[in-house]
């Protein structure tokens, strides 16, 4: 996407631990990979292309370095998939109040 110039909106990634610096006990699905963190804030640096090292400031005032992922990430939200058991329980509850007579919409 080009170019961050310095107060812009970017996300950087930072390996926190590697494979064998983790806490002995780890199931070996999780053991077996690096620990890694994402972190947003705005770019202190004056310019920087993305995988260039550069340092942020978070909007809690965090000063954080890592490598630049993306500049104006957008916020990405993932519940996972619906469970079947719970897309029904809304019907369920609205019959269950019907039939003792709540007026519901």
């Amino acid at each position: 996407m080009g170019e961050a110039k310095k107060d812009d909106w970017v996300q950087i990634f930072n390996v926190v631990l590697n494979p064998e610096e983790r806490a002995p006990g780890l199931p070996p699905e999780t053991a077996g990979v690096p620990l890694t963190m994402k972190v947003k804030g705005f770019l202190i640096d004056q310019a920087a292309d993305i995988g260039d090292q550069v340092s942020i400031q978070t909007v809690t005032g965090r000063l954080v370095e890592g490598k630049l992922i993306a500049i104006t990430p957008a916020y990405e939200i993932d519940y996972g998939r619906p469970q079947p058991e719970l897309l029904k329980i809304g019907l369920e509850v609205r019959k269950l109040l019907r039939e003792e007579g709540e007026n519901i919409e």
